[in-house]
């Protein structure tokens, strides 16, 4: 007999060019899930800070939202259940106890619109020259955090990461074995010319999974550039799809038995002894 149709979840990275208005941006930011859901996507991922790249670090504490309540977070959850959608929401300026800080949240809502995972990124950016230092507005979280879940019909384990966290392999293995890792990203201009594409490959061939990186791409009204390149990598280390710059979406497929056949071929996992 031959093997029935395997329907294959379709997966989905949106890139932006966000604003320091938050109305607007949600605003593309539904436009572009609804264009990710007529291309057939189960599950959208949005990039880092999707909902505000502000003038000045601090205008996104100033929007910042209680977990569980306001305006961003209840934008993407009417969209998922509207939509009938998963959607991971970038990340978003949840309160700390610090008045002056937030957490920096990856948020996944189930198609029913509620939110069932967390993820508070670990590793805070910063460069040599102090251009960039998210440490004086973000709190770091302390757990790695991986979800499982039904995407159409297949169970996935999703692993839960932000950008800078690409650098650091110990989170990923952490993480245990995921089918899926996740990375919305707001990578320089400069830093994603060197080093995006190569960490991105590295973390999918080290893991033979596949991974999911959703970027900023462009020029934003702050004048920050932001390097793009949102892509889908196969466990073979290929890149699947990749949109280089601007507004837009890329999809593609994650197929299971092509991730246990990678393990198969080359059983790097089942070879590790630390």
């Amino acid at each position: 007999m031959t093997e029935p149709h395997r329907r294959l979840p379709v997966v989905a990275a949106i890139q932006m060019v966000s604003s320091p208005d938050v109305g607007d941006n949600l605003a593309r930011a539904a436009v572009l899930l609804e264009n990710a859901k007529a291309a057939g996507a189960d599950l959208v991922l949005l990039p880092e800070y999707f909902c505000i790249i502000g003038s000045k670090d601090t205008d996104k504490v100033g929007v910042r939202e209680s977990a569980g309540a306001g305006p961003i977070q209840e934008c993407l959850a009417n969209l998922a259940r509207r939509l009938d959608l998963w959607i991971l929401g970038g990340t978003l300026p949840i309160a700390s106890a610090n008045p002056a800080r937030v957490r920096s949240a990856l948020i996944v809502f189930n198609p029913e619109g509620q939110a069932i995972a967390r993820y508070d990124k670990i590793h805070l950016f910063s460069f040599l020259d102090q251009s960039v230092d998210e440490s004086r507005t973000i709190e770091p979280g302390t757990t790695p955090v991986a979800v499982d879940v039904t995407v159409a019909g297949t169970a996935l384990r999703i692993g839960l990461s932000v950008c800078y966290d690409m650098r650091f392999p110990e989170l990923y293995r952490a993480l245990g074995r995921c089918d899926l890792i996740v990375v919305p990203s707001a990578f320089t201009d400069v830093t994603g010319k060197a080093h995006w594409e190569v960490l991105l490959r590295a973390r999918a061939i080290e893991n033979q999974c596949y991974v999911l990186a959703a970027a900023q791409g462009g020029r934003h009204p702050n004048g920050r550039v932001t390097f793009g390149h949102s892509m889908l990598i196969d466990p073979w280390g290929e890149v699947v799809a990749v949109l280089p710059e601007g507004e837009g979406l890329i999809t593609g497929t994650i197929d299971l038995q092509h991730l246990a056949t990678t393990r198969m071929r080359v059983p790097a996992l089942h070879h590790r002894t630390l």
